[in-house]
């Protein structure tokens, strides 16, 4: 199972998903780079991110341990 790219990809996305849910620091970040007006759209595209890589990963587990059985 742990060999399996899709769901290293899954776990990694879903992690950085996560992270990115931080969006104190994005906010910043935009700002910064003077894409501020961008901040109020970010919980828009980091929740079904998350959820899609979290769905990724489950989806390659619950595959990996039906083919170990």
């Amino acid at each position: 199972m742990w060999r399996d790219p899709w769901f290293a990809l899954g776990a990694i996305g879903a992690a950085l998903a996560c992270v990115a849910c931080l969006t104190s620091f994005a906010v910043v970040a935009l700002g910064a780079m003077g894409l501020g007006a961008w901040a109020g759209h970010l919980d828009i595209v980091v929740l079904p991110i998350l959820a899609a890589f979290v769905g990724v990963a489950i989806y390659r587990y619950r595959a990996a341990c039906r083919k170990a059985r």
